[in-house]
């Protein structure tokens, strides 16, 4: 134990200010590095959210094209209809 007249005194209160300084310093680090994982967590939901749309609209697409490609059909077929009517 220190008295308070012992020379080691003021070099163990400088140690003790510097271990303080220290925690502080990796208190922030911690917490920056909380914040930094924080928004990559946000960016990396943003981009299953596009992702997600990017499928959704693929989708879509591919529905229009099957039903495009069935009017085609059905618009030939019922050409070739009328146009059996007519030559009969």
């Amino acid at each position: 134990m220190l008295s308070l007249s012992s020379p080691l005194l003021p070099l163990s209160l400088l140690l003790l200010l510097l271990l303080f300084l220290l925690s502080l310093l990796l208190s922030v680090l911690s917490l920056l590095l909380l914040l930094l994982s924080l928004l990559l967590l946000t960016l990396s939901l943003l981009l299953l959210l596009l992702s997600f749309l990017s499928l959704v609209l693929s989708l879509l697409l591919l529905l229009l094209s099957f039903l495009s490609s069935l009017l085609s059909l059905l618009t030939r077929l019922s050409l070739v209809r009328v146009i059996s009517i007519i030559l009969t």
